[in-house]
């Protein structure tokens, strides 16, 4: 049976799986969500025997989101800053009168750093920095990295704790393992003291459980993800559907 629902909604959606017969839905063993409170509970009303886990990648999402904040309003300060020193600057030249004292003074220029980027170009073009892992990062990313954990030590602490919460995935840990493992990285969330680290926090208190039910089999939904993604980028090629049937057909005759 296939069927397209709109939108998430628990009972909507439940509804329509419970077309399923009830013998073959308890045969499900595992679903992986985001995660989404709708999808869950979703999960839980029709795949009764269904193990839950909350996706990886999706908890990991949650870190760089909250890292990005602060390097946002990191950023805010750096352009605060800059403009502070543009207005005593222009006061500077207009305070002298003669031609060769605003010479002297000359024309603003802006501080290069060492990576000859100007502070809120290297806060603007980190974003996708802070979004991988170092090990991905090209020699020229490296160097603006070195610039803006000098510039801001916390935003490399935030950093190295989304690396923490990565390398524990990584690891082929059990799940008693993992849960240890994760408790000594939420209480170093936690001493870290950034209040937009709440979200991560609430999010481990709620749903540690399924969580920590990646590491019985190590499943994901990257695979659903990745389809999604190429559902948005053929949608894109048309800017926009306007007929839902043609394009459900060309989606079946591309990718089934």
């Amino acid at each position: 049976m296939a069927a397209m629902v709109r939108g998430v909604a628990s009972d909507v959606v439940s509804e329509i799986l419970k077309k399923v017969s009830r013998e073959l839905r308890r045969k499900v063993e595992t679903v992986t969500t985001d995660l989404s409170s709708a999808m869950m509970l979703t999960v839980r009303a029709v795949f009764p025997k269904a193990m839950l886990i909350n996706d990886r990648f999706h908890v990991q999402q949650l870190m760089t989101e909250a890292i990005d904040q602060m390097r946002i309003a990191f950023r805010w300060v750096v352009l605060e800053e800059e403009n502070k020193a543009i207005k005593e600057h222009r006061a500077r030249r207009k305070a002298v009168h003669t031609r060769a004292e605003k010479d002297l003074i000359g024309e603003w220029k802006p501080v290069r750093m060492a990576n000859g980027e100007t502070k809120p170009q290297v806060m603007a073009r980190s974003r996708h920095i802070l979004l991988m892992h170092k090990s991905k990062w090209n020699d020229q990313q490296k160097a603006r990295a070195a610039v803006l954990f000098q510039m801001f030590p916390d935003l490399e602490k935030a950093y190295n704790l989304y690396l923490s919460l990565v390398d524990i995935f990584n690891r082929k840990s059990k799940p008693a393992a993992a849960r240890l493992n994760l408790a000594r990285w939420y209480n170093d969330v936690e001493a870290f003291g950034y209040d937009g680290f709440s979200k991560v926090i609430e999010t481990f208190e709620n749903h540690n459980d399924t969580i920590v039910n990646y590491f019985e089999d190590r499943l994901t939904n990257a695979s659903a993800e990745s389809f999604n993604a190429k559902i948005k980028a053929f949608r894109t090629q048309f800017r926009g559907v306007g007929d839902i049937r043609f394009f459900m057909y060309r989606l079946a005759t591309l990718y089934s």
